[in-house]
C-alpha cells in the first residue's frame, strides 16, 4: 500500500502577494477582481437571503437579510442554507439597510485599478443588481468567471474550510479557485 500523501494546509497558502500596506495585491495592475456569491430562497422566487463579496485585495463584504420570506425557501435552502445564517454577529439586517451598507462598501473601493465584480452564476449578479436598484456604482465592471474557476481548487478550499452554500465561504472559495 503506497504511503498516504500529506494534506496541504490551505490556511498557509496565499492566493496573492501582499503589498507594503498589508493588503494583498491584485493579480493584475489594471483591474482588481471581487468575487460575488449570494444565497436565495429558490429558483422560482429567487428572493435574496445573503450576499458576499471577496476581493483580491483582501476587502470583504457580507450581509444577511432578516426580512426575506421563509415560506419561499426550497427544502434544500431550509436544510442547508438557513442553518448557516447568523454566524457573523451584526451582519443580519433588513433589505433597505443591506442595500445601504452594500452601496457604501462598493463606493469605498478605489476606481483604479478598475474593480470587477466576478460571479459564477448570472443569478447572483442579477440579485445584486436588483438590490442596488438597477446598476453597479460608476467605474465598476462585471464578468462571469465560471470558466475560469478551477473546480479542484474550489473543492480543496471547501474541504479545508467548510461552509459550502454560505455566501461568504463560497465567495472565498471562488477567489481561491480563480485561475
Amino acid at each position: 500500500m503506497p504511503p498516504e500523501k500529506p494534506r496541504r494546509d490551505l490556511t498557509k497558502v496565499k492566493m496573492m502577494t501582499t503589498t507594503t500596506h498589508g493588503r494583498p495585491a491584485p493579480r493584475s495592475p489594471w483591474k482588481t477582481r471581487y468575487f460575488l456569491d449570494t444565497e436565495f430562497t429558490d429558483f422560482d422566487t429567487s428572493e435574496l437571503i445573503s450576499v458576499a463579496i471577496v476581493g483580491e485585495d483582501g476587502r470583504e463584504f457580507y450581509g444577511e437579510r432578516s426580512d426575506f420570506e421563509r415560506k419561499h425557501c426550497s427544502d434544500f435552502v431550509c436544510e442547508v442554507v438557513l442553518p448557516q445564517l447568523g454566524r457573523f454577529p451584526g451582519r443580519s439586517m433588513q433589505l433597505t439597510q443591506l442595500r445601504k451598507e452594500l452601496l457604501a462598501w462598493l463606493l469605498l473601493v478605489p476606481e483604479k485599478p478598475v474593480p470587477v465584480l466576478c460571479y459564477d452564476f448570472a443569478g447572483d449578479f442579477e440579485l445584486v443588481i436588483d438590490l442596488m436598484g438597477g446598476a453597479l456604482p460608476r467605474g465598476w465592471k462585471h464578468e462571469n468567471v465560471v470558466q475560469k474557476l478551477d473546480v479542484m481548487r474550489r473543492l480543496e478550499y471547501i474541504a479545508a474550510h467548510g461552509g459550502q452554500h454560505h455566501a461568504l465561504h463560497d465567495a472565498r472559495a471562488n477567489a481561491y479557485a480563480f485561475r
